[in-house]
């Protein structure tokens, strides 16, 4: 017996029969012989964590700019701390760990550079209504690979578009976990990037969400995962009332005091500057654009090929080009 086939024997024993079994896959867009070593989600996950675009996330916006201290959350430390929320909640629902897994390391890849703020400045400029969860299926699918995509399982796709609520909710339980693993955690640590910052502390948080859900962002951020937990059942993933009306009360002081404060969103009026600037540039000079975006501009037009190469742009990649097309540059002897 193989590994990957002694593996899919021990999740038909181990995993609930509500969970996702890998043996059961839907398949990819393109079949692929079997690894003799990895089940199909364990291969997707591994996939995405070696691509460009998940390297991309280190530098990539997730709420405050440019911030001065290390300790303030990227793309990349939420997408692992999204996994790690997943895996807990899947494991002790008896679910596939590594199908949340997978699905949790692809969902943010389509982001912007420059975090909401950017996806924003995209709408704006382009013809192009984009969405963050829509391009991270867009990498995955086309992008990735100089555009042969990564060819991952159906259920890792369906999984990493319907994380978002612009979708609906996903036809795997472990996607819906993952959906509320991305809520918990951005929720939760943005909070504690705020008390960093300064910008709100303990005691601004409402006292309902203190009395009912826990004092600290620990307490809180374990009380959601707990709810999970004890309140699912039969593959259908829910919190319980109060904990939802926690959660929703706490989302919405984030929004009013953290999301819009001025404080924290002094810059973002020069980091829609720097990507409507270079939209307009590459739109009226696409030839050069990299081969592989110029190749999209061709099959799909100008808005999509040069919307894909900002979308996927690093922070400081994006900052960098900026400068080189439109600074002056040092006039030596």
């Amino acid at each position: 017996m193989e590994i990957r086939q002694r593996i899919q024997w021990q999740e038909e024993q181990i995993l609930s029969p509500f969970a996702t079994h890998s043996i059961q896959s839907k398949g990819r867009e393109f079949p692929l012989e079997e690894c003799p070593i990895r089940t199909p989600f364990q291969r997707d996950r591994d996939r995405i964590i070696h691509c460009n675009s998940f390297r991309r996330m280190m530098h990539k916006t997730q709420v405050f700019l440019n911030p001065q201290g290390d300790h303030y959350r990227t793309r990349l430390t939420h997408t692992l701390e999204v996994g790690q929320i997943a895996r807990t909640m899947a494991r002790a629902l008896g679910l596939n760990e590594d199908l949340a897994e997978a699905i949790a390391m692809g969902h943010d890849l389509g982001h912007t550079p420059f975090g909401h703020s950017g996806e924003f400045a995209l709408r704006e400029c382009s013809p192009i209504f984009f969405v963050h969860g829509d391009q991270s299926v867009r990498i995955v699918t086309k992008l990735e690979h100089d555009g042969k995509g990564l060819n991952l399982t159906k259920e890792v796709i369906n999984g990493i578009l319907c994380h978002s609520d612009r979708h609906p909710w996903a036809y795997t339980p472990e996607g819906c976990v993952v959906r509320f693993a991305d809520k918990f955690a951005y929720l939760n640590h943005d909070t504690q990037d705020a008390f960093r910052a300064g910008i709100i502390s303990e005691d601004d948080i409402p006292y309902e969400v203190r009395t009912q859900i826990g004092s600290s962002v620990e307490e809180r951020l374990s009380s959601m995962i707990t709810s999970v937990i004890y309140h699912s059942h039969e593959g259908k993933i829910a919190l319980d009332e109060k904990t939802n009306e926690s959660y929703q009360l706490l989302k919405a002081y984030l929004f009013q005091s953290v999301y819009t404060n001025s404080l924290a969103k002094q810059e973002e009026h020069k980091a829609k500057e720097i990507i409507c600037r270079l939209y307009q540039y590459y739109s009226n000079n696409p030839k050069v654009l990299p081969p592989n975006y110029y190749k999209t501009v061709e099959e799909e037009g100008v808005p999509r090929g040069v919307v894909d190469y900002i979308s996927g742009m690093s922070d400081r990649y994006c900052v960098a080009t900026y400068g080189d097309l439109f600074l002056p540059k040092q006039w030596g002897y």
